[in-house]
């Protein structure tokens, strides 16, 4: 056997536990932020959970700036104007708040406030990330109210380009939140809608991680554990809101499955990127949709794989006994069967396929996809 020669990293400093976004501010002092710019979402910004943030902030004297012009699917003037809000304000530093939206934007607001190139130019792709002036990146401390995307401990975000709703991820090390707030008080309130979407992309996660055919054994496992907190924890959470056992262990399977995907993604993903961008649906939600018709896809070339998982996780019937509880979960958490039932359309199939096999995840599902290919698992799901 080749042993392969790989480069492998391990995310940040996550402070874990109820009630510990009391820790805020302190956590600014730590990272040298003094006037942080709060970056969350439109729904975010007036609940009870961002104000108290900002309470918290105002009384350690950090003000209580904020930005909330993010839509769920993240774009490039979103990003123009947080940008422009973090430098009028004469900021130095960045709270991203909030989901994947707010995560992803808060992140590439600190990434960008310095930069004089286009953020078109640090796509991650190949050692483009290079070009970014490092020093000039302001600090972010990232603090999820969702379980699902994981953006707390990535490297990259995430934003849709407007001219031609192309989904793009932008990478640098220093994207990298400093420190990661880990509160499950603060996704207590989240409607089981948002509890399902989220805690289906947690699972796509880490279920397309542990499936990549690239040798990262460290986050081979955590996909692994990650799987299992999902199966055990995702009904209870959605089933109670307010269970904040299973609402715990939802953000660490989260943050797990984000962990993992240094690993690589796939077709779930490849596939859901076009219709978040051009249908702005949901991207968990998405997932969870498409997820079985991939699953059959890869088949071929995952099946012993998903069958030792399902062996781990409890589950009878090798790969077809994992397919068939990963249904009943989709079902259980009312996720959409069919992208028709999300507004997608038929017409826009070719142009959606041609953007899936370019999408940085495509390259990592085990089977090749093409453009015919992704045609065909597009009408499928649809």
């Amino acid at each position: 056997m080749t042993i392969p020669s790989m480069n492998w990293s391990y995310p940040t400093a996550i402070r874990f536990g109820a009630g510990r976004i009391a820790e805020l501010p302190e956590a600014c002092t730590a990272v040298g932020i003094k006037q942080p710019l709060l970056v969350t979402d439109r729904g975010l910004a007036d609940l009870p959970i961002t104000q108290k943030a900002l309470d918290l902030l105002e009384a350690a004297g950090l003000g209580r700036a904020m930005f909330a012009e993010v839509d769920p699917n993240p774009t490039d003037h979103n990003l123009a104007a947080g940008v422009a809000a973090f430098r009028a304000g004469g900021h130095d530093g960045v709270i991203a708040f909030g989901g994947g939206s707010g995560l992803d934007l808060g992140k590439l607001v600190a990434f960008m406030a310095g930069q004089t190139r286009p953020v078109w130019d640090f796509e991650d792709v190949g050692d483009w990330w290079m070009r970014a002036d490092a020093d000039a990146i302001a600090p972010n401390i990232a603090v999820p109210t969702t379980a699902g995307t994981g953006s707390e401990v990535g490297r990259a975000g995430v934003v849709t380009r407007s001219a031609d709703h192309v989904k793009k991820v932008i990478f640098h090390p220093k994207v990298l939140p400093s420190i990661v707030i880990m509160d499950p008080e603060l996704t207590l309130g989240l409607p089981p809608i948002i509890t399902a979407g989220t805690g289906m992309d947690a699972l796509a996660h880490c279920l397309e991680a542990y499936c990549s055919p690239f040798h990262h054994p460290m986050s081979q496992g955590i996909a692994l554990e990650g799987l299992r907190l999902v199966k055990e924890y995702l009904p209870r959470a959605y089933a109670d809101g307010a269970d904040l056992e299973a609402r715990a262990e939802m953000m660490s399977a989260a943050a797990m499955g984000a962990v993992a995907f240094q690993k690589g993604l796939g077709a779930i993903h490849a596939l859901s990127h076009p219709v978040g961008a051009l249908y702005n649906t949901h991207h968990g939600a998405t997932n969870a949709v498409v997820m079985p018709t991939v699953l059959r896809f890869n088949r071929p070339a995952i099946e012993d794989r998903v069958a030792r998982s399902a062996a781990y996780l409890g589950i009878d019937g090798g790969f077809d006994g994992f397919y068939e509880w990963m249904m009943a979960l989709r079902a259980e958490v009312k996720i959409p069967e069919r992208l028709g039932q999300m507004g997608v359309m038929a017409e826009k199939i070719d142009q959606m396929a041609e953007m899936a096999v370019v999408d940085p995840t495509a390259g990592g599902n085990p089977v090749p996809l093409t453009v015919e290919t992704a045609k065909d698992l597009y009408r499928q799901a649809l």
